[in-house]
């Protein structure tokens, strides 16, 4: 926490947390652009940012993109701040990101990485086992079909909408998978895009690491779903309660 603290703790490392909140995945290049300051005090910042876990990166070829993580930030607010002034909110825990992809993808337009305290088995099951699914989605309560390759996964909210269908195409057992990600809450003609489990077991913890790619234009709040997604499978899978929104 002292190092989230003080990674915070300066201006300039809060407009980089900005520029990327903005534009995510930017490279060294672009992000200097926005400094009066040399390219070495830029990833100097960066560095700082990295070891705080609010910055990740991915390099491609010859570049090196930087990514907001924001869950740390969450979790800071979910301890020192929605204790206080919600008693019952959410006890979501550290999350970060492992960051591969195949190259044939680019880039990710959205990275989040999250360490449970679970086996392998389990983060697998809840991903991909529909009943496990509904259990700690933050808005759904039932999902509908299977996780194989060419099926689809309906996201049933409690008035009986669809809000999301998730169309997988490519999965490695308990480690990978690979999805088409359809957005019903926008309307039936919003774009598609894609979406990545990555499953990498550490010790008696799994780092999971989610990327999205080809999102459209307006679909940038994604990412805090994201993140209420991977703050209510922790916290189920640790504590096997979910953090569900009001409905």
């Amino acid at each position: 926490m002292d190092i989230l603290f003080k990674a915070l703790n300066d201006p300039a490392r809060r407009e980089i947390l900005d520029r990327l909140r903005q534009k995510d995945g930017q490279s060294l290049s672009q992000l200097e652009e926005h400094f009066d300051m040399t390219r070495f005090g830029v990833m100097k910042h960066l560095k700082l940012l990295e070891e705080a876990g609010l910055v990740l990166t991915r390099r491609q070829g010859r570049f090196k993109h930087h990514y907001l993580n924001p869950l740390p930030l969450q979790e800071m607010v979910d301890r020192w701040v929605a204790p206080f002034l919600q008693p019952q909110a959410r006890a979501v825990s550290a999350l970060k990101l492992k960051l591969e992809m195949e190259t044939r993808m680019g880039k990710p337009d959205f990275t989040m990485q999250t360490f449970i305290r679970c086996t392998q088995d389990a983060l697998w099951d809840a991903l991909t086992t529909p009943e496990q699914m509904a259990a700690y989605h933050f808005l759904c309560n039932e999902v509908r079909g299977q996780v194989s390759p060419g099926e689809t996964v309906h996201f049933i909210t409690p008035d009986g909408n669809e809000m999301l269908r998730q169309v997988t195409q490519k999965l490695d057992p308990k480690s990978r998978i690979e999805m088409g990600f359809e957005p019903m809450f926008m309307g039936p003609d919003a774009p598609s895009s894609q979406m990545v489990y990555l499953i990498e077991p550490q010790g008696d913890v799994c780092k999971l690491t989610i990327e999205h790619y080809n999102l459209a234009e307006g679909q940038e709040g994604f990412a805090e779903g994201w993140a209420r997604l991977a703050a209510s499978l922790k916290t189920w899978l640790e504590t096997g309660s979910a953090l569900k929104e009001a409905v």
